[in-house]
């Protein structure tokens, strides 16, 4: 009897133990996450904005073009290239001069703006509408992975700066195959193409 009772005790001991440590190591990988991860707002994406106790403030709203919005009260502001957050804090700045202590919401409702595109020697290659961080080999295995034609050690991806400027990072698919150079598999920002030659 004296054995089972031992083993209960120390069964319980382990279980709250792991009760204590548990949740708080999920806290912390979940505060731990790195602000470059955080979706960033683009231009076609589609907002559901929303100012708690003010009915005439909610609104769904698409980034346009140029990366700004409307919303009542504030007019024009930039949200192309914000994280939601961002853009929340900045909205809740902002209607603070008309209204005491604003509670705003910012929430995705649709991220048309953020596509990739894949082109060239792939068997499925076109635009490819994404909702997280996408790396290369993803989007090349998206695009149905390469033909057996396809230069695999000559990708390119092409990305344009903010100020225009287009650049080409290379990038060598050989060179994953065998686990080296895995830096090069780099996440893909909207607007990117992969081209495969």
């Amino acid at each position: 009897m004296l054995k089972i009772v031992r083993f209960w005790g120390f069964a319980l001991f382990i279980a709250s133990a792991l009760m204590v440590t548990g949740p708080s190591s999920g806290a912390e990988n979940e505060a731990a996450v790195d602000e470059n991860t955080a979706y960033r707002i683009h231009p076609g994406d589609t907002l559901l904005i929303s100012v708690w106790r003010e009915e005439n403030l909610q609104r769904e709203v698409i980034v346009r073009p140029d990366g700004g919005l409307s919303f009542p009260l504030v007019n024009d502001l930039q949200a192309a290239g914000k994280t939601l957050e961002e853009l929340r804090a900045e909205l809740t700045e902002r209607l603070g001069r008309f209204i005491p202590d604003p509670v705003v919401t910012v929430e995705a409702r649709q991220l048309l703006g953020n596509k990739i595109y894949v082109i060239g020697k792939v068997n499925r290659p076109g635009e490819f509408p994404v909702n997280r961080n996408v790396d290369v080999v993803q989007a090349l295995a998206m695009a149905g992975g390469m033909t057996p034609y396809a230069a695999v050690n000559k990708i390119k991806i092409l990305r344009r700066s903010g100020d225009g400027t287009l650049a080409a990072i290379p990038f060598e698919y050989g060179d994953i195959e065998k686990g080296e150079n895995l830096e090069q598999n780099i996440v893909l920002q909207a607007g990117d193409v992969v081209v495969v030659p």
